[in-house]
């Protein structure tokens, strides 16, 4: 079912969380915090819209990385409804498109709803007092659209972010697949 975020709760708090990679490793909101903000990016390996964005979201998330801004991937969908999410196969997506941020696997789904995470994918972006500055899409390129001449909006709009403390004002939903909610 394709969804879409909702507007932006500017100031939200970043709920805590400590949640395992696909290694077993523990990663906590403090963690992967960066000293000018964090983006946490609610992925998975099967979704379409995922799979269409991911090399340039992996991309974006470099040079955030290089500006001081933590990125972490959260997977919240039940994998035992959607095997292709599962940790094994949450590792190998992560090696197969070069991701320099921690990919964690949201077990209990407590996470994802804590965030009020939608779809797949679905970016929250915060300041360094951890205040939700961002909720919207990684860019302007469709599915199948020019990538080339793509207006990056999340990156922009985290590079403001750390320099501002505040995300921009008008924000273009992010749409995805809904996330796959244990019964």
């Amino acid at each position: 079912m394709l969804l879409d975020t909702p507007i932006c709760d500017f100031g939200r708090k970043a709920p805590a969380f400590n949640l395992s990679d696909s290694d077993g490793r523990m990663h906590s909101l403090d963690d992967v915090m960066g000293e000018k903000g964090l983006l946490v990016a609610f992925i998975c390996n099967h979704c379409p819209y995922v799979q269409a964005i991911i090399d340039r979201l992996v991309a974006d998330a470099k040079a955030l990385q290089e500006d001081g801004i933590g990125v972490v991937g959260i997977m919240s969908n039940d994998y035992t409804y959607v095997p292709s999410d599962s940790p094994d196969n949450m590792k190998k997506f992560a090696t197969q498109h070069g991701m320099t941020f921690p990919y964690l696997v949201d077990e209990t789904q407590e996470v994802g709803k804590a965030y009020g995470a939608v779809c797949t994918p679905d970016f929250f972006g915060f300041n360094t007092n951890g205040e939700l500055q961002y909720r919207g899409r990684l860019d302007d390129a469709k599915m199948d659209g020019d990538v080339e001449n793509r207006t990056p909006e999340l990156l922009d709009a985290m590079r403001q972010i750390a320099k501002t403390g505040r995300g921009p004002e008008a924000q273009a939903s992010s749409m995805g697949c809904s996330i796959k909610w244990k019964e």
